[in-house]
């Protein structure tokens, strides 16, 4: 064999006109992977693996052999090679590149370019229901927005909305839209039914549920599972629709692809889920806002519950003086009357459903206490549902009193929370709203702040004293009012806080 033949760094063969093999070098027998000595005479069908098409012994089969080049996977291998015949006065030399490794990155990179163009579409997508959504001013028209726009287009097969049955804590069907088939009628009899779905998951757990394949879940529903096959759907996600720990819904989405709903693409979806939450959130407080009327419900609650339970077992009396629904539960803030606030924080950290409790204001016998609860309370309940808790007071029992716009579900309402807590109705009440005007609001305002704190107030305002960067100092507002520094700040204090006991809607004596 000649040296440089032997020597050259790519894979070399040299082949008869008939396809019979007369030499093959180190090169090309580690490639191929095939023992030199034994491929010399051997048919270039044996020694060449195989690929789909077979192209380069067919080669062979024709006469006069012509240049070609070529490249193939081969199973065996588990590589891509390019292979260039190049014709010689008799035969032909074969010469074999790997380029697996180019092939592979070309193919991240349209991959890559996939997914990108794909989440393209998706961002573009959601903008345009999250745009919508700004309008939608019932949640029939938020659900219905939803899956219009996710159901009709050509990435998704169809969408669908559900919402908690306020009297049964069960699913139903809001919304629903796109190419259903059986799959969709399989989930509406699973509902009917309480089987468990993967959008009732994402509900229950507030967290995205993804399924892929959904043939080969388990936790799906079997006639689900069998549906989804019949009509090619792969892939779904069910995305909670929630606002801060309130979990109005679940948008589930279906696809006929396999490998849909990346990392990114869930992390969009899960921006939707949280804007159509506060969508939903913010239709339902400006019903309420809006309304000339207003349903007042009072519970009458007993001693099964921690709240009560701590005010009787101290003879004390916890009054609710703020509230703060947050992500993760609710943050009460509770005025204590005739116990120790240490004391009482510290029972009140006992109870399952209190996450954590904070001493603000120990005076004794009386301060206020800080406590985190979640909404296996009933304070954390009521606030998961979407009303509003006007007043909440404790001893040996207690009294909440919540307020809903007309046209919620008053029953549904109650009948959740007295089955899954000891409560119970002891008034219900329609009343109209006050109105009142914005002068009559300023003229409010005024009159709760001394000259000196309105003076104050209004002299740092229009010194950019509250802009960030300041525009003014302290002590150059303080100069301005011929008055000393700490004297300033007494006086904004002060009227802030009268300011912000007002808009927050906090009594104070």
């Amino acid at each position: 064999m000649d040296e440089r033949f032997e020597r050259a760094p790519v894979g070399l063969l040299d082949v008869a006109p008939g396809g019979t093999v007369r030499a093959v070098n180190d090169a090309a027998a580690e490639l191929l992977d095939v023992d030199p000595a034994a491929a010399v005479e051997s048919s270039l069908r044996t020694v060449f693996p195989d690929s789909v098409e077979a192209s380069v012994p067919r080669a062979f089969d024709s006469s006069p052999i012509e240049e070609e080049s070529i490249e193939e996977y081969y199973p065996a291998l588990d590589r891509w090679l390019s292979v260039t015949i190049v014709p010689q006065e008799e035969g032909a030399t074969i010469y074999c590149r790997d380029v697996t490794e180019r092939y592979h990155t070309e193919q991240r990179l349209a991959e890559r370019e996939t997914d990108l163009n794909r989440l393209t579409i998706i961002n573009r997508l959601i903008s345009e229901v999250l745009a919508e959504l700004v309008d939608a001013s019932t949640r029939e028209e938020i659900a219905a927005t939803i899956c219009e726009r996710l159901g009709e287009t050509d990435i998704y097969e169809f969408a669908w909305v559900g919402e908690r049955d306020l009297g049964t804590d069960e699913v139903v069907v809001r919304a629903g839209a796109g190419t259903t088939g059986r799959t969709f009628e399989a989930i509406e009899a699973c509902l009917d039914r309480g089987d468990g779905v993967p959008e009732r998951r994402a509900m229950e757990t507030a967290s995205p549920a993804l399924v892929q394949p959904i043939g080969e879940d388990e936790a799906v529903p079997e006639s689900v599972r069998r549906a989804a096959f019949a009509d090619g759907l792969q892939s779904l996600l069910a995305i909670p629709l929630s606002y801060g720990s309130s979990v109005y819904g679940v948008v589930g989405v279906y696809t006929a692809d396999q490998e849909a709903f990346s990392e990114r693409e869930r992390a969009s979806f899960e921006t939707l889920g949280e804007m159509a939450g506060f969508a939903i959130n913010a239709t339902r407080n400006r019903n309420l806002l809006l309304s000339d009327t207003v349903v007042e419900v009072t519970l009458s609650v007993g001693t099964a519950e921690p709240l009560p339970a701590v005010a009787a077992d101290h003879d004390a009396v916890l009054a609710v003086d703020g509230l703060v629904v947050q992500e993760d539960g609710l943050r009460c803030y509770l005025t204590v009357e005739g116990a120790d606030p240490e004391a009482v924080a510290t029972a009140c950290g006992e109870y399952d459903g209190i996450d954590s409790t904070r001493v603000i204001g120990d005076h004794g016998d009386a301060g206020t206490v800080e406590v985190a609860v979640g909404d296996t309370t009933l304070l954390g309940r009521l606030a998961s549902l979407g009303v509003t808790i006007e007043s909440a007071t404790f001893t040996d029992g207690g009294e909440v009193t919540v307020e809903l716009p007309p046209e919620e579900d008053v029953r549904r309402i109650a009948e959740t929370v007295t089955r899954s807590h000891d409560a119970d109705v002891i008034a219900k009440r329609e009343r109209e709203r006050d109105v009142t005007t914005a002068r009559e609001f300023r003229d409010e305002l005024s009159e709760h702040l001394t000259n000196r704190q309105e003076n104050a107030l209004r002299t740092a305002f229009f010194a950019d004293y509250f802009e960030s960067p300041r525009g003014s100092s302290a002590e150059e507002v303080a100069e301005a009012m011929d008055i000393t520094g700490p004297t300033l700040l007494h006086h904004l204090r002060a009227g802030q806080r009268k300011l912000l006991s007002e808009f927050l809607d906090v009594r104070e004596e």
